[in-house]
């Protein structure tokens, strides 16, 4: 019996004390705690740090840096040609001769192209026939009035001696006026037949094309073979035009004045005028117009401008830059406000026009900001306005800017 219970003790399997689990809320708190944790070391990587950037200091732009002494205003514009013409044939037909080329100065009256003339020939062949026929008819209706005029006359005298009866006078009386008749009859019929003619050659006329005013083409519009027709395009290869022509001695400049400005120009005001293709050749112009109205959109009034020199350089549609010089009459307030320009790196400019935008350092933020641009020169982008002296701008890829982004100099 003892020999059982000690193998039943044998038997037995000690277990370990239990171990009391922990409350299921602590893991939910430990959990979110871990995942706040991750994210904040993913948000710290890839958190982006400062925009590497070159700083800039807007200083004052050199002396000579206006476009002419006494600047009060400048402003931006194109060449434009006052006087220019799409020339076309008043009648529609086919191109056979095309005598101009692009550049090529022609004279006024000078044949620039030709359509086909075979109906308009034809047509004018036609219209010398029935002249000629109107002449014949005119020619006989005359023979037939000098045939009635002697019968005229003697039966006349003859119904005074009572010879014939009044109704074989009335008789002779009727052939003579109808010979009369036929005579102016035939006679409208002639000047019918010359106007007819008269057309049908100014038809013949059209079909030659002829340059309106001196001047230089700028576009061939059309080729030989091709269909022209003054009125609208159709299919194919039907053309509006022959050519255009611009008057080289009409160009002048065209600009937008900010309406803020406008009181600065008047009428006959001097100017001078730099070509974009040609920064470093001041021509001299003046004020010949103000347009009077305003662009709402652009807030904006239209200023044209003559030019003094005419050069083959100036082309129409060629950008300029132009500064309002301040004449005797401007009032001295005028002239002493006249805005005095700075300079910064090109680097530092969103260039769109005569427009810019660039961006302001302060406290290790950038703040966008919109400027006025002037002329490019050596020293670097000229600002009109929106800066001031002394401003820190961010100079590199200002792609990677907005307002308020960190920056630091690199």
């Amino acid at each position: 019996m003892n020999d059982r219970s000690s193998l039943i003790e044998q038997l037995k399997i000690d277990r370990p004390p239990e171990v009391q689990s922990a409350p299921r809320w602590l893991w939910w708190v430990g959990g979110a705690l871990v995942l706040l944790a991750v994210a904040g070391v993913v948000g710290w990587l890839l958190a982006p740090g400062a925009v590497p950037v070159g700083v800039a200091t807007a200083q004052f732009a050199p002396a000579d840096v206006t476009i002419g002494p006494g600047s009060i205003l400048d402003a931006s514009g194109y060449v434009v040609a006052r006087r220019q013409a799409t020339v076309s044939s008043k009648i529609t037909g086919k191109v056979v001769v095309v005598a101009i080329e692009e550049g090529q100065r022609v004279e006024r009256d000078e044949i620039i192209a030709r359509l086909d003339d075979t109906n308009a020939r034809a047509a004018v062949a036609q219209a010398r026939a029935q002249r000629a026929q109107a002449e014949a008819s005119l020619t006989a209706a005359r023979v037939a009035l000098d045939n009635a005029v002697p019968t005229f006359r003697r039966s006349e005298q003859q119904l005074e001696r009572a010879v014939i009866s009044a109704q074989d006078f009335d008789t002779a009386k009727a052939s003579y006026d109808a010979a009369r008749t036929g005579v102016d009859v035939a006679a409208r019929a002639v000047e019918v037949a010359q106007a007819a003619l008269a057309s049908a050659e100014r038809n013949l006329e059209d079909t030659v094309v002829r340059a309106p005013f001196t001047g230089v083409v700028t576009v061939k519009a059309a080729q030989e073979g091709e269909m022209v027709s003054p009125i609208s395009a159709g299919g194919g290869f039907t053309r509006t035009g022959i050519g255009t022509i611009v008057d080289m001695d009409s160009l002048e400049i065209e600009v937008d004045v900010s309406e803020s400005f406008i009181n600065r120009v008047r009428p006959d005001q001097p100017a001078t005028v730099k070509l974009n293709a040609y920064p470093d050749w001041d021509i001299p112009a003046h004020v010949i117009a103000i347009i009077p109205t305003a662009d709402r959109a652009k807030a904006t009034v239209k200023v044209r401008l003559g030019l003094t020199t005419k050069d083959d350089r100036i082309l129409p549609e060629m950008g300029v830059r132009v500064a309002f010089l301040a004449s005797s009459a401007a009032p001295a307030t005028e002239q002493a406000s006249a805005p005095r320009p700075l300079v910064v790196p090109p680097e530092a400019v969103q260039a769109s026009g005569d427009t810019g935008v660039v961006f302001v350092i302060d406290g290790g933020r950038v703040e966008r900001r919109s400027v006025r641009l002037g002329t490019r020169i050596a020293a670097g982008q000229v600002v009109l306005s929106g800066l001031s002296p002394g401003t820190q701008v961010a100079v590199g890829d200002l792609s990677r800017l907005a307002d308020g982004v960190e920056v630091r100099a690199d």
